[in-house]
């Protein structure tokens, strides 16, 4: 796949509300709930992150590599140049960027689980360090109709990548930002303050958007 990738983040309080919105507004489930493990490369003087670029290994139910290039924000949605195909061996491709030069420099698993709605796809992901909802369109004005959808507060979108948030859980608890993954965390609960974040859905579902005052 070659094309742009739109999208923005939400912090959930209720993963569960949410995926009732979607079911309650016809939502169709593209993919059940899979567990992900995620790979992120960069080279020793830290290129791609200085460059605003990322490199990913992801294995799901199959084997991706994907390349991202430094993205634009508007209104908290994020859109960048997005490289990605299928590779047949996950560990082979693991190696073949190590033994390129690159290292993995944050390894970090999720759930997800994925729906279409409205043309967008929404993506409820479950990280050790919360949950999360990830809305992708082919512009801000479709996002902005999904999260709406969802009764999701525009003023809590991010549009930061999991890597750049878990880091500003490492750097407060001078932990390792390298990695995350369910079997060894042990971090406890973590609350929106230690993320700079807030709970982006609320019991009333109800929209905020500024921009649009």
């Amino acid at each position: 796949m070659n094309g742009r990738e739109t999208e923005v983040k939400f912090l959930l309080e209720n993963l569960e509300r949410i995926k009732g919105r979607l079911v309650r507004s016809g939502a169709v489930r593209f993919q059940p709930r899979t567990l992900e493990t995620n790979l992120r490369f960069d080279l020793p003087d830290e290129k791609l992150r200085k460059s605003g670029s990322a490199l990913r290994l992801r294995k799901d139910n199959e084997a991706r590599l994907t390349y991202k290039g430094p993205g634009t924000i508007s209104e908290n949605v994020i859109s960048r140049q997005e490289i990605e195909f299928s590779v047949g061996d996950f560990d082979g491709a693991r190696d073949i960027l190590i033994a390129l030069g690159y290292r993995v420099v944050f390894t970090y698993e999720k759930h997800r689980e994925i729906y279409a709605l409205e043309n967008s796809l929404v993506m409820l992901d479950e990280l050790p360090f919360g949950d999360f909802v990830e809305i992708e369109a082919e512009d801000i004005q479709r996002i902005k109709s999904t999260a709406q959808a969802l009764g999701l507060n525009w003023e809590c979108a991010i549009p930061t990548s999991y890597h750049q948030l878990f880091r500003r859980i490492a750097e407060s608890r001078g932990i390792d930002a390298e990695r995350v993954t369910f079997e060894d965390y042990h971090l406890g609960k973590i609350e929106p303050g230690d993320l700079r974040l807030q709970f982006a859905d609320t019991e009333e579902g109800l929209f905020s958007d500024n921009s649009a005052k």
